[in-house]
């Protein structure tokens, strides 16, 4: 499995901040209230992201991998690649959707009332979709199979 590129990310993130900045232009008086609770989950998944990494960190450099119950499953460390994968992804959608709508609502609170409501959530919302996909980057790399003892590649 290829390492996600953090351009792709970017790339995903800046395309997704424009679509919802666009949408927000116009939908923004349909649009339900944001609030801060809304971002837990990114932060969950940030945290977990963070515990993967350090598991899986601690179990390489002690070279604790295999298949006895004192090691790290080799699966259980494919498992965490995936979620790291997925977490790289989904923190960079969120993130851009978030950033779009606080490049509309952040400039206005001073003078909608909802946008000053809105404030909060949507900038929790836009750094946790931030930090969930810097994380799940770290983690997909955290996962990486370390070279074989003979010098060939894994």
């Amino acid at each position: 499995m290829k390492k996600t590129p953090p351009a792709r990310i970017i790339a995903l993130t800046l395309f997704f901040a424009a679509a919802s900045l666009i949408l927000t232009f116009r939908f923004y008086g349909s649009m339900p209230h944001i609030p801060p609770s809304v971002a837990v989950t990114l932060w969950g998944l940030t945290a977990a992201c963070g515990f993967g990494t350090w598991v899986v960190r601690k179990n390489i450099s002690r070279g604790h991998i295999g298949l006895d119950r004192s090691q790290l499953n080799p699966l259980s460390a494919v498992n965490w690649l995936i979620l790291g994968t997925a977490s790289a992804y989904t923190g960079g959608i969120v993130g851009g959707i978030y950033l779009g709508i606080a490049a509309y609502v952040l400039p206005r609170t001073t003078t909608l009332m909802a946008a000053a409501d809105d404030a909060p959530g949507v900038i929790v919302s836009a750094l946790g979709g931030i930090a969930l996909a810097a994380a799940g980057l770290i983690l997909e790399r955290a996962c990486a199979v370390p070279p074989g003892s003979d010098g060939e590649a894994a």
